[in-house]
C-alpha cells in the first residue's frame, strides 16, 4: 500500500513539473506584452473658421466630428487617448482672453468611447486659434509614463496668439527630450497655415498632411493613432541621392526625406541570403497639385536590373499616396555568401498647380524592414509564432509521456489486484 502511494505521488509530481514547465513560456509572453501604455492626445481647432462649408459640402467642424467618431470606434484597446480643444469656449474679442482658450475635453486615459463621442458632439466653432498654448497644455496632459506619446493637431488656420510662435513651442517640446511626437493636419489650408503646421511637425519628427476630404481626415487620424500602438520607431531624417551609387545605406527603420517635383530618390539596403526585404513609401502632397499622378517604388540590382516593383496612382481625391514591395532573397549553400546590395528607387509624377511653390520638396516617408526568410524559424519567432510551435510540441510530448505513465500505472494496478 505504501509503495502504491509513493508511486502515485511520484507520477503526480512528474505531471505537475511538466505542467509547470509549460506555464513558464506563457509567463514570459505575459511579461513581454506588459509594456507601458501608449498615449495620444487629439488637439482640435474649434475656432470660428471651422464653420466654413468647404469639405465635401459640409462644414469643417462636421467633418472633424465624423472623423473623431470613426477614430474613437477603431482606437486600439491599449491606447490611452485624450482630447483637447482650442478656441472652443471664448466668444469675445479680447485677444488676451482668447489666447487662453484651450480646454481638456476628455482626459488622457482608458477610453470610454460613448463618453468621448458625447463630449465631441457638444462642440461648436467659437473663437480664436491659440495653437501654441494648446500644444503646451497637451504636452502636460501627456506627461508621465514610459510609453510612446503623440499629439495629433487638426487645424484650419494660423495661430492667432503671436508672439508665442507655435513652431518655437514645438521646438521647446522637442528639446525636453521626452520623446513626444506632434503630427499635424491642415483642413483646406492656405500657404501660411501649411508652412506653420509643417514647421510644428518637423520640429518633433512628426508628419504634416494636407486634408481636403472627410475620408482623408478619418483615415489619416486613424493611422496616426494606430501608429502610437506600434513598437517605438523614431523616424530618421535622410537624404536620397540622384543615383544608387551615391545613395545612403539604410537598415531596418523609418526614414523621412523630401522629394521635389519631377525628382527621383535612390536608397540602398543590404540583404543577406535567406532574408526578405520589405519596403514601403508614402509621399504627401502638402500643397495644391494637379490631378492624375503616380508613385513608383522599384528594387533593382546595382547593375540596374529590376527585381520587383510596387506602384500606385491617384486622381486628386487624396493628398497622400503609398505603395510597397517585398523581395525574398533565396537561401544560399554558401554560409559566407556576401550581402546583396538592393537599390530602392522612388519615382513620383506629381506636378504643381499654377502659382504653387515647388520648393521645398514634398514630404516622403520610407519604411525599410529586413527580416529572416519566410521559411526560417527565426522569422516565424519574430512574428510571435515560435512560442506557439514550442508550446504545441510541449503539449504533445506531455500527453505522450502522461499516456505511457497512465498505461503503466493501470497495468500495475491490475497486476496487483490479480495477485490479491
Amino acid at each position: 500500500m505504501i509503495r502504491r502511494q509513493r508511486l502515485a505521488a511520484g507520477v503526480c509530481a512528474l505531471l505537475a513539473a511538466l505542467a509547470a514547465g509549460i506555464s513558464f513560456p506563457g509567463q514570459a509572453v505575459a511579461d513581454e506584452t506588459d509594456k507601458p501604455a501608449p498615449k495620444v492626445e487629439l488637439v482640435l481647432d474649434v475656432s470660428g473658421s471651422m464653420r466654413a462649408r468647404d469639405i465635401d459640402g459640409e462644414s469643417r467642424m462636421a467633418a472633424a466630428k465624423q472623423a473623431f467618431d470613426e477614430v474613437l470606434d477603431a482606437t486600439p484597446e491599449e491606447v490611452q487617448l485624450g482630447i483637447r480643444t482650442l478656441g472652443a469656449n471664448y466668444r469675445g474679442n479680447d485677444r488676451k482672453e482668447g489666447c487662453k482658450d484651450t480646454a481638456r475635453l476628455y482626459p488622457v486615459g482608458p477610453l470610454d468611447r460613448t463618453e468621448a463621442k458625447t463630449a465631441v458632439a457638444t462642440l461648436t466653432p467659437t473663437g480664436w486659434t491659440p495653437i501654441g498654448p494648446a500644444l503646451l497644455k497637451a504636452a502636460d496632459d501627456l506627461n508621465g509614463g514610459d510609453g510612446t506619446r503623440r499629439i495629433v493637431l487638426i487645424s484650419d488656420g494660423e495661430d492667432t496668439c503671436q508672439p508665442l510662435d507655435p513652431c518655437e513651442v514645438a521646438r521647446e517640446i522637442a528639446a525636453k527630450g521626452i520623446g513626444l511626437t506632434i503630427d499635424t493636419l491642415g483642413l483646406v489650408p492656405d500657404a501660411k497655415t501649411r508652412d506653420q503646421l509643417s514647421c510644428i511637425a518637423d520640429a518633433t519628427g512628426g508628419t504634416y498632411t494636407d486634408v481636403r476630404h472627410k475620408e482623408e481626415l478619418s483615415d489619416r487620424v486613424g493611422q496616426l493613432v494606430d501608429r502610437a500602438a506600434d513598437p517605438v520607431v523614431t523616424p530618421v531624417a535622410t537624404e536620397g541621392a540622384a543615383q544608387c551609387a551615391k545613395a545612403p545605406a539604410l537598415k531596418s527603420g523609418l526614414y523621412t526625406d523630401h522629394v521635389g517635383f519631377g525628382q527621383q530618390r535612390w536608397y540602398k539596403v543590404d540583404v543577406d541570403a535567406g532574408q526578405e526585404l520589405r519596403a514601403g513609401v508614402s509621399v504627401a502632397a502638402d500643397r495644391t497639385v494637379n490631378p492624375d499622378y503616380g508613385l513608383l517604388l522599384r528594387a533593382v540590382t546595382v547593375h540596374g536590373r529590376e527585381i520587383v516593383r510596387g506602384e500606385a496612382a491617384g486622381n486628386g481625391r487624396t493628398d497622400m499616396i503609398s505603395t510597397g514591395l517585398r523581395y525574398p532573397r533565396p537561401e544560399s549553400d554558401d554560409d559566407n555568401a556576401p550581402a546583396e546590395t538592393v537599390c530602392l528607387q522612388v519615382t513620383q509624377s506629381f506636378s504643381a498647380a499654377p502659382g504653387v511653390k515647388t520648393t521645398p520638396g514634398m514630404p516622403l516617408e520610407l519604411t525599410v524592414d529586413v527580416v529572416g526568410g519566410p521559411h526560417r524559424a527565426s522569422d516565424v519567432a519574430a512574428f510571435g509564432l515560435g512560442r506557439g510551435w514550442w508550446l504545441l510540441g510541449a503539449l504533445v510530448l506531455t500527453g505522450f509521456v502522461a499516456g505511457l505513465l497512465w498505461g503503466w500505472l493501470s497495468r500495475w494496478r491490475v497486476a496487483v489486484w490479480r495477485t490479491n
